[in-house]
């Protein structure tokens, strides 16, 4: 019967998830190739449709009747026409600007409006006018080569994305091919989930691929894909990491799992200053200067070396100046890696337009059920406020108001019993403050990591951690991102970035290496508070992917 489906769609273009109903898991995946989740309490989760939600879909390939389709099995009742018109219009905006190498002149691209509305309102459109140049009187669009980047990044601010089909520089040739048997005596090969993202990706070279962005979990192995990608396209390649563990860790996997050669592995670090046929470079690194005044000289190296690929690493963290970079680099083949594509910064559409559309994804439980992330129960813990804290919340302000909720004492006590109940096993303790960290971890006698632990040290720590000589770690958001922990079974979570999606996404993707037995993510918030509320956005990511939260009280 109709009326036992388990989406209700609204005017609004709101659609409604019933959690509990027979088919929520298939609707849910189904929901999630072209829209946004909004909210996630217990019964109903809340989703809706954006413009680049569905340019994402578009640019994947995902046909709009199989989206029509699918909303028609699966909703309760009949679907407003103008939810339906609204959908189809915003899909099909994307491919109606084409960016072509224009055929007269070889330092010009023409954009190619296939929509005489759309046409006329960019003709008109007075923040527009300074990309056109003339080009010998021929009627259309024209600008200049270096202009890619910034005319796509203007029209879809204007709400038009762009199909970028001028094609790549092929960069300098360096000869890139994966190990069958890695350095440890391994055998290694390509998953068939990470072949087919490659293959996404790369498009055998045509220029409908090229630029994208990869979405796959923590503990997937994003570094494999980077690594299938350079051998595919074997050349000279710079990739940007979050970090130097990061930096690291891709030299490691690069010398273990390739034929390359170390003398070919450059470091650009505040250590090490090197410009090799690869190159791997932090973001950090790039926009360093001394003062706010001076130039971002470190940005030129995206434009001084003949790359063939730039891989963007955890991409939905990049800097406002790496973007502007990124802009006239649009020659260059484009790979970003990231676990979630939400940014806090709302610049999803930067990350579209510059970098790339989504080109491969596949929700967390998928790999989760074939073996290639570990299981894990996800459970979050309310603790009231002390007495004495609670007095000083109430006269708090908002922001003060937060750190006092964060930095609950009460929360050491769940804490020691949470080490008690998981003894012998890998823990990770990791927060937002550093002087609560400090605290705890001297209280409990703990060894700790932060950003100001010197690098030696910090590795020290991690491979003992790694080699079971230590079996809990105190870590603050240095371990947010890109650091390889593969026994952690236990993550406790004392304190957070407000409500910040991506890193909710990334910590549970510290401890999903695959493994024998279930992981588990604690995280413990001040019942009541603004902690509690920013924690309810913190989880819509984890959600959307497939996992429930647990909650409790202490």
């Amino acid at each position: 019967m109709r009326s036992q489906k388990p989406l209700i769609i609204q005017s609004d273009r709101t659609l409604m998830l019933e959690v509990g109903h027979p088919g929520y898991v298939e609707c849910r995946d189904f929901l999630a190739l072209f829209a946004e989740l909004v909210k996630s309490p217990e019964f109903i989760h809340t989703y809706r449709v954006t413009p680049l939600s569905l340019w994402n879909a578009a640019a994947l390939g995902v046909p709009f009747k199989d989206i029509l389709e699918g909303l028609e099995a699966f909703s309760r009742y009949g679907i407003p026409s103008n939810v339906i018109v609204d959908m189809r219009e915003w899909y099909e905006t994307y491919g109606k600007l084409v960016l072509q190498k224009a055929e007269a002149a070889d330092d010009c691209l023409e954009l190619v409006v296939k929509d005489t509305r759309i046409l006329e309102r960019i003709r008109n459109n007075k923040s527009l006018e300074e990309f056109w140049v003339n080009n010998d009187g021929l009627p259309g669009l024209f600008i200049p080569q270096a202009r890619r980047g910034d005319l796509k990044q203007a029209l879809i601010k204007a709400g038009y994305p762009v199909k970028d089909l001028c094609g790549y520089l092929e960069g300098e040739r360096l000869d890139i091919t994966l190990r069958s048997i890695d350095l440890d005596g391994n055998s290694f090969q390509l998953r068939d989930y990470q072949k087919d993202a490659i293959d996404m990706f790369y498009c055998a070279g045509q220029k409908t691929g090229g630029s994208g962005v990869i979405v796959l979990p923590c503990g997937s192995g994003k570094t494999i894909i980077g690594l299938g990608t350079m051998a595919q396209i074997s050349s000279h390649t710079l990739i940007v990491a979050t970090n130097n563990v990061s930096v690291r860790q891709w030299r490691d996997e690069l010398l273990s799992k390739t034929n390359v050669k170390e003398t070919d592995i450059g470091e650009f670090t505040g250590r090490v200053k090197e410009i090799r046929p690869i190159t791997i470079t932090t973001y950090q690194m790039l926009t360093h200067r001394r003062t706010k005044d001076e130039p971002l000289h470190n940005l030129n190296i995206f434009t001084e070396h003949n790359w063939g690929l730039i891989i963007y690493d955890e991409v939905h963290v990049l800097p406002a100046p790496v973007f502007r970079a990124t802009t006239a680099i649009q020659a260059r083949r484009r790979l970003g890696l990231t676990a979630t594509l939400v940014r806090e910064d709302g610049r999803e559409d930067d990350v579209f337009a510059l970098i790339g559309p989504k080109r491969y994804d596949v929700p967390w439980k998928t790999l989760e059920s074939r073996g290639y992330i570990a299981e894990a129960i996800c459970t979050e813990y309310r603790i009231p406020l002390s007495a004495e804290e609670e007095l000083k919340y109430a006269h708090a302000d908002k922001r003060a108001k937060f750190r006092i909720a964060a930095e609950n004492e009460r929360k050491k006590e769940l804490v020691c019993e949470l080490l008690d109940n998981h003894a012998g096993e890998s823990i990770l303790i990791i927060g937002q403050f550093i002087s609560q960290l400090e605290k705890l971890a001297k209280s409990l006698r703990l060894p700790i990591i932060t950003g100001k632990t010197r690098h030696d040290e910090r590795e020290r720590l991690y491979d003992e951690f790694r080699e079971g000589r230590i079996n809990v770690l105190v870590v603050s958001k240095v371990a947010n991102f890109a650091v390889d922990l593969p026994d952690a079974r236990v993550m406790i979570q004392i304190s957070g970035t407000f409500g910040s999606r991506q890193e909710e996404a990334q910590r549970l993707g510290r401890i999903l290496r695959p493994k024998e037995h279930t992981s588990h993510f604690y995280t413990l918030v001040s019942k009541g508070t603004v902690e509690q509320t920013f924690g309810t956005n913190r989880q819509l990511f984890l959600v959307e992917q497939g996992y429930r939260y647990q909650i409790r009280y202490f």
